[in-house]
């Protein structure tokens, strides 16, 4: 559905009363405003993705904690199982501090080892790039026995299977090799999985294709509309 992450009606109405076993999202990054020594703002730049619509940019990282304890703490109400959170460097710090605010610890920490072009000799670099926190409630009990690792790095490269470029072309696409073992890991089959910052709708799409159910919003209309059209394929 169309909505606001910070609003209370946007659970309402994407859940209809159901609580959700996980929380995988792909909220906005703490990427700040760009802006000239004099303080007028710097012009986007072309080609460069984190410049694109829709990225959405905050004056300092105070701003952006508040913009977390916007939402974070309505998204966790309607959760009973593990909460996992793309972000980006700057990012960790003002999530972990509301995290803790409502009771939650950090399970870990999940990596995305991003791909670039290959060189000479087939050698290939890998950026950590973006990470996801996993966060569990004390009394969150684990899914696998304790004596099974788990994976916590996932090497891939932004678009592997076309699916960004076929849906438009998001700035925060995340491809089904990256999104695959958490999804996996901290939910089951038939299971509810809430995603309150959708974007071209990869989060809800890999939830679907492991057989898992997925409740998700979009605040931009554009891109509501086209995640659901890609959830109806």
């Amino acid at each position: 559905m169309c909505g606001d992450a910070r609003s209370e009606e946007t659970y309402r109405s994407a859940l209809r009363g159901e609580k959700a076993a996980l929380l995988l999202t792909d909220p906005p990054y703490c990427l700040l405003t760009r802006r000239r020594k004099r303080g007028e703002l710097r012009e986007k730049r072309r080609g460069v993705k984190i410049d694109r619509d829709p990225v959405l940019r905050f004056e300092d990282v105070r701003a952006y904690r508040k913009f977390t304890e916007e939402w974070l703490p309505k998204a966790a109400a309607q959760v009973t199982g593990a909460l996992i959170i793309w972000t980006n460097f700057l990012g960790k710090d003002p999530i972990r501090a509301v995290a803790a605010g409502l009771g939650l610890h950090e399970a870990g920490e999940f990596v995305w080892a991003k791909k670039t072009s290959e060189r000479e000799g087939n050698e290939q670099l890998l950026r950590v790039y973006e990470t996801a926190l996993v966060f569990l409630r004390e009394s969150l009990r684990p899914l696998e026995p304790s004596d099974r690792p788990r994976v916590w790095c996932a090497a891939a490269a932004y678009d592997e299977e076309g699916e960004a470029q076929r849906w438009g072309g998001h700035p925060n696409h995340k491809p089904f090799s990256v999104l695959e073992p958490l999804v996996r890991q901290w939910s089951r089959p038939s299971e509810l999985i809430l995603d309150p910052f959708a974007g071209s709708g990869s989060i809800p799409a890999a939830a679907l294709r492991l057989s898992r159910r997925a409740a998700c919003s979009e605040i931009d209309p554009q891109w509501a509309g086209r995640v659901s059209e890609r959830l109806r394929q």
